[in-house]
Formats: C-alpha cells, sequence, structure tokens
C-alpha cells in the first residue's frame, strides 16, 4: 500500500477514495496504535454529507477493539485538539477535508495530547493495514456515548479566552 497519511490525515474522494471500509479500518488500526486500557477516544466531524457514514464506519472500528468513542458531532477541527486535552482522552478524530472540494473528506487523528500523529505513528497504523492477517488480539466490545455539549463547551472556552463584550453585537455566520 502507498503511503495512506499525507501532510493532514487520510483524504480522498469519499466512497470512492476514502471508504466505509478504510474508515472502519482506520478506527481499528488507529484506536489499537493510540490506546491502553479502556481507552476513549474522540469523533467529531463536518457538515459534508459523507460524514456520517465515515463517522459510523470510525466508530465501528474504534469499538471492535474495545475503546469507547465519544461521539462530538459536527465540531470545528481545533475543538478535537482542545476537548481531548481537556477531557484527557487516549486521542481524537475530525472528520474533514478542510479546504477541499465537497466531494472529498478526511480523517485527521490527534493524541492525547491534541497534536497531529507522529510519523512514527502513523507508519504503525500504516502497517497494521496493510497487514491483512494482523491479530487484535481477543475480541473486544467497546461502546459509544455522546457528548452533545461539545459545541456549548468549546465556545465557552473560547469566549474565556477573551477579555471583550460581545453583548451587544449581531453576528452572522
Amino acid at each position: 500500500m502507498a503511503r495512506l497519511f499525507g501532510t493532514d490525515g487520510v483524504r480522498g474522494v469519499a466512497n470512492t477514495e476514502l471508504t466505509g471500509e478504510l474508515a472502519f479500518r482506520l478506527g481499528r488500526a488507529g484506536a489499537y496504535v493510540l490506546t491502553k486500557d479502556a481507552p476513549r477516544i474522540l469523533v467529531a466531524m463536518d457538515t459534508r454529507i459523507s460524514g456520517d457514514m465515515l463517522e459510523s464506519a470510525l466508530v465501528s472500528g474504534i469499538c471492535s477493539v474495545g475503546a469507547h468513542a465519544v461521539v462530538a458531532g459536527v465540531i470545528p477541527t481545533p475543538a478535537v485538539a482542545y476537548l481531548v486535552r481537556k477531557y484527557r482522552l487516549d486521542a481524537g478524530v475530525m472528520i474533514s477535508a478542510s479546504h477541499n472540494p465537497f466531494k472529498y473528506n478526511g480523517i485527521k487523528i490527534f493524541n492525547e495530547d491534541g497534536f497531529k500523529l507522529s510519523d512514527e505513528i502513523e507508519y504503525k497504523v500504516e502497517n497494521i493495514l496493510d497487514d491483512e492477517n494482523f491479530d487484535f488480539g481477543e475480541i473486544q466490545e467497546g461502546i459509544f456515548t455522546e457528548e452533545k455539549e461539545a459545541v456549548s463547551i468549546y465556545a465557552d472556552y473560547l469566549k474565556s479566552r477573551v477579555d471583550a463584550d460581545f453583548s451587544n453585537l449581531k453576528i452572522a455566520v
């Protein structure tokens, strides 16, 4: 297999290059490499239509090795890095292709410090993906929960970082 991780995660045309099967395998291999006992991994996405498919597959892969997937829904990428550190999670995943055209999507994995994975860790994940007979050990059953307050928690954090009064402003996004 060619190098899967680019400069900012794994990206490709959704459901062509970046398939549900690949997302499942990435979730499984990533959870196996990045986590310890009772691992917890945050999963979030942007608003691309392929996000739901990729999130479902990724969470299934994470849970298949006994990890706990904490699903945050639609939040900005920096929120993943922040929430991983705030809740002392083992890793975080953002499903987004940022500035790429809508037909693309991507999977960016963060370590427990909220930073991009090192090349060494990415190679470990890729080696597992290359090995069709990789032994993940005893079959595990992980769980997933939803973090419905992720956006509010991140917004409160951002507001705490600015010394200004926004109460009289009207902001359109």
